[in-house]
């Protein structure tokens, strides 16, 4: 397959993992769709970097091969695909030494502004950056993405930070976290501070709690290897559920910049009331799936995975009950919920209004309490629940849902997360990412929740595949007086 690329590039992604499963399923795929729909300038390359000892047509079989399925097919064309391709060259380099890279600087010899994606595994992070700077190859307009999760904890992270920021200035590292560019995690921004009528309920006493769901029906795949040294406190709640929970409970920030924007979300992750031993016994519930049913199918049990050591007591779900301590939510109980081999794929953050004071329809079976329910996947959509008249004579109340199908309330194509994501590194914007202390504030709260089942000997909770996960998170709820959304 020729190539054709412009002699002096404007813009190179040069991607690390260039053969990883990130790469093939998420990143090239939105890469795909940003030429498709003309976002990358002519001169753009996407210079992928592995340990395989390949040419550059080795690599494009190989992409050519296992990218497309992952590529919506209406959006799919073999003639722009060709296209795309020819923007791609492949380097092996070995990341661990330093020689090894002056293959990349052969191919990155003309300055140009660069994006270092590091699709690796953490522990690389640091080396890269070295060896990138050693080879003359960071300079102003360099940027580089850091994938998650950052770390295994405080300490981790904060070394992983240090020594990136001794070749990278804070302004030219982009922490991503791919939540944080869907739209409807975006939109959440826009609901509460484009709309009048929520900011005056946004507050205790007017809500009662909030749920933050991210639920996945599939297994560990495989991931194995990597998610039992994680589970799924470092995997999803660090990062995930509370970037979520930031977005939910921050304050409105003098302006849309990234530090405004951080800064408000750094307040919250600060506020968080810290866990000690006798909370992390209280206010934590950890489970491990066993054999089940997903789809209809039978599934094995984590300790039958592939990869999975027989005597793992890695997590696989975690709810957790919190409390943020300011004025805003005082005394509203946050419960976050994340888990693998759950009932179905579902992310969705629930806002439950506080219940009447007094009601001159009294208590009825059928009342509920007015929700704002707020899906992110699969389905993006935004309904508010309330109680009407049921038809015919006299006063009794039904529950309704007030809809918005936000894939529908535009015209406009909806970029998937990495896209819009890769589109702001491209364009400098820092909103969306994690910016250092807000990382650190994220483990200094989580660290004493790991250290609380280290000392406590917590053993995961065992849930069959296909549940809600085990019946310690709804009683979890029930001392509230609360319920998980799908328990109604």
């Amino acid at each position: 397959m020729k190539q054709t690329l412009s002699p002096s590039p404007g813009l190179d992604i040069v991607i690390f993992g260039g053969a990883g499963d990130l790469s093939f399923r998420k990143l090239l795929p939105a890469l795909y769709m940003a030429h498709a729909h003309d976002k990358l300038s002519a001169d753009t390359r996407i210079v992928a970097v592995g340990r395989q000892a390949w040419q550059t047509v080795d690599y494009l079989a190989f992409i050519d091969t296992h990218s497309p399925a992952f590529i919506e097919a209406s959006e799919f064309d073999q003639a722009v695909w060709q296209s795309f391709l020819q923007r791609l060259v492949y380097v092996c380099v070995d990341v661990t030494s330093a020689a090894s890279f002056a293959a990349l600087t052969s191919v990155c010899a003309t300055p140009c502004l660069r994006v270092y994606y590091l699709a690796t595994a953490p522990h690389l992070f640091s080396q890269i950056c070295a060896h990138l700077h050693s080879a003359g190859l960071v300079d102003a307009q360099s940027r580089v993405v850091l994938e998650k999760p950052l770390g295994t904890g405080l300490a981790s992270a904060r070394s992983i930070n240090q020594e990136v920021a001794q070749y990278f200035a804070e302004q030219q590292i982009y922490r991503i976290d791919h939540y944080l560019g869907k739209e409807t995690v975006q939109n959440l921004m826009v609901l509460r501070f484009g709309n009048a009528i929520f900011e005056p309920l946004w507050r205790a006493p007017s809500i009662k709690s909030v749920q933050i769901t991210v639920a996945e029906s599939v297994g560990v795949g495989s991931r194995a290897g990597f998610y039992d040294g994680a589970g799924a406190l470092r995997d999803m709640v660090q990062n995930h559920l509370l970037q979520l929970l930031c977005i939910v409970a921050m304050e409105q920030p003098i302006s849309l910049d990234a530090d405004d924007v951080r800064d408000e979300k750094l307040k919250v992750l600060r506020s968080l009331r810290p866990m000690r031993l006798a909370d992390v016994k209280r206010d934590t519930v950890r489970g491990q799936y066993t054999a089940g049913a997903s789809d209809g199918q039978p599934v094995a049990a984590y300790l039958d995975e592939a990869g999975v050591p027989p005597d793992s007591r890695t997590e696989t779900f975690v709810a957790l009950r919190l409390q943020i301590n300011n004025a805003r939510w005082a005394n509203v109980p946050f419960f976050l919920r994340t888990g693998k081999r759950l009932q179905n794929r579902r992310s969705e953050i629930i806002i439950e209004f506080a219940d009447q004071a007094f009601s001159v329809f009294g208590k009825s079976e059928t009342s509920e309490p007015n929700r704002l329910i707020i899906s992110l996947q699969p389905e993006e959509s935004i309904q508010l629940a309330m109680m009407v008249k049921e038809p015919g004579t006299g006063m009794h109340m039904h529950p309704v849902r007030l809809g918005l199908d936000l894939q529908q309330s535009s015209e406009k194509r909806r970029a998937e997360a990495y896209e819009r994501l890769l589109m702001d590194v491209i364009k400098g914007r820092l909103t969306h990412f994690m910016r250092r202390d807000e990382l650190e504030a994220a483990w200094t709260w989580i660290d004493p929740i790991l250290a609380g089942w280290a000392e406590l000997d917590d053993k995961p909770r065992p849930y069959p595949a296909g549940s809600w996960g085990p019946a310690a998170s709804s009683a979890l709820m029930a001392r509230d007086d609360l319920s998980w959304f799908e328990e109604h």
